[in-house]
């Protein structure tokens, strides 16, 4: 009878032993898949929150659908030292070189304002040449004509515009668009714009361009800052019936990759001498209005369309001083060998509308110190940036910032609903 008591309670005892094993380890195993699971679920969570913006592509980088189009043709090509293609080693060739590698018919290139190379200086007369590289003629579209003749176009089929633009009125890589569309279009031949990012996309602002201040730094009726990549802008010249004659271009445009209206991007190349910079190209469209006063906004240093002032008088703030100099993109700089007094906006935020209070304070200041001399240059070049003679009306009568402003917004709404019309990209 012991020995049968004991027998079953060793029996008993293991079976429980067994059960709570087999629990445990399903317990265990729940556990573990709950815990990899969890794991899982963190590592797909990090690897969302940790994807990388996709890479911006340029239009000039899809050879895929550009050569096709190149086939069998005799092509020009406008482009200065911006128009290049990326390498994933983040080097680059440049366009023109890369398509006479591919054995494409190039046979003219045409230069914009500051030339091929992108060395001469703002306003700097550009001569025709030679690209010492490719042997190709070289006719500039900043010296003897800013349209191009039709000889000059005769033994082409095909333009391929390409330079990166920085989405403001007066700088004039968009008068050259224009001109080189409305030949174009003359001559029935068909334009290719490479499109690229505008560093200043993300914006629209500042007064329309009046008719009557028509000129090659304001072709058209839009704001200072009007908001579109080059080759939005493209369509738009020819929608709104701009060019002479309202004459149509057939234009193509190979759109960028992976880009919208508020996609910071940064200029691999400077676009200009004097726009060395993000910050110089985020702050050119506010500063660019000093060029029609006396005020330097750093030609000659190294610090161009960053700082301001004047070797005239000091501000209640003064903050910085600079000596202009000859320099590379500045021959004979404002008060060249003259310390200038002002500010250094090198550490400014981005800006996303224009800011016209260092226009107000230095006005103000002006007129209170420098009386002799006007603030505002007699051959109206202001007027001309502006696009209006009401800005220094408005300036001149002692309007504030936001009362200046105030009176642009109908434009402004305006614009923005043609501007709709051609937008390729989400804002």
């Amino acid at each position: 009878m012991v020995y049968r008591f004991f027998k079953n309670t060793f029996l008993l005892l293991l079976l429980i032993g067994f059960f709570t094993r087999c629990g445990s380890k399903e317990q265990q195993n729940a556990q573990n898949i709950a815990d990899a699971s969890h794991s899982s679920m963190a590592k797909v969570e990090n690897a969302s929150a940790e994807l990388p913006q996709k890479e911006i592509i340029v239009g000039a980088n899809k050879t895929s659908e550009l050569l096709p189009m190149l086939k069998n043709k005799r092509v020009g090509i406008v482009a200065n030292q911006t128009s290049v293609i990326f390498k994933s080693n983040k080097t680059y060739t440049h366009l023109v070189d890369s398509l006479v590698a591919l054995k494409v018919a190039v046979k003219t290139v045409f230069s914009p304002e500051h030339g091929f190379r992108g060395k001469a200086d703002a306003g700097e007369i550009v001569k025709d040449g030679k690209d010492i590289k490719t042997g190709l003629p070289i006719i500039s579209l900043y010296g003897k004509n800013k349209k191009p003749f039709p000889k000059q176009l005769e033994n082409l089929d095909v333009v391929i515009f390409d330079v990166q633009d920085v989405g403001v009125r007066f700088y004039t890589y968009i008068s050259t668009l224009h001109y080189v569309m409305e030949a174009c279009a003359e001559a029935n031949i068909p334009v290719i714009v490479l499109d690229r990012p505008n560093p200043n996309g993300h914006y629209v602002d500042g007064p329309i361009l009046e008719k009557k201040f028509k000129s090659f730094v304001g072709m058209h009726p839009i704001p200072i800052v009007h908001g579109m990549t080059i080759g939005e802008y493209a369509q738009m010249i020819n929608g709104e019936g701009w060019l002479a004659n309202k004459v149509q271009c057939a234009i193509t445009v190979i759109p960028v990759d992976n880009y919208t209206h508020q996609t910071a991007y940064s200029l691999p190349i400077k676009p200009s001498p004097n726009l060395p910079n993000d910050q110089s190209i985020n702050l050119y469209p506010s500063l660019c209005l000093f060029e029609g006063t006396p005020i330097s906004i750093g030609r000659g240093t190294e610090k161009q369309f960053q700082i301001i002032g004047t070797p005239e008088y000091f501000l209640k703030r003064h903050l910085y001083s600079f000596t202009p100099k000859p320099n590379f993109g500045a021959k004979n700089p404002k008060h060249n060998g003259k310390e200038c007094n002002g500010y250094n906006l090198t550490k400014e935020p981005r800006l996303s509308e224009l800011n016209l209070e260092w226009l107000l304070e230095f006005y103000k200041t002006h007129k209170q110190y420098a009386e002799k001399t006007a603030f505002f240059n007699k051959n109206k070049f202001f007027s001309k940036l502006a696009g209006t003679d009401k800005l220094q009306q408005q300036i001149e009568a002692g309007m504030s910032e936001a009362e200046i402003k105030a009176t642009w917004k109908e434009g402004l709404e305006a614009f923005k609903k043609t501007r709709a019309k051609y937008l390729m990209y989400e804002l």
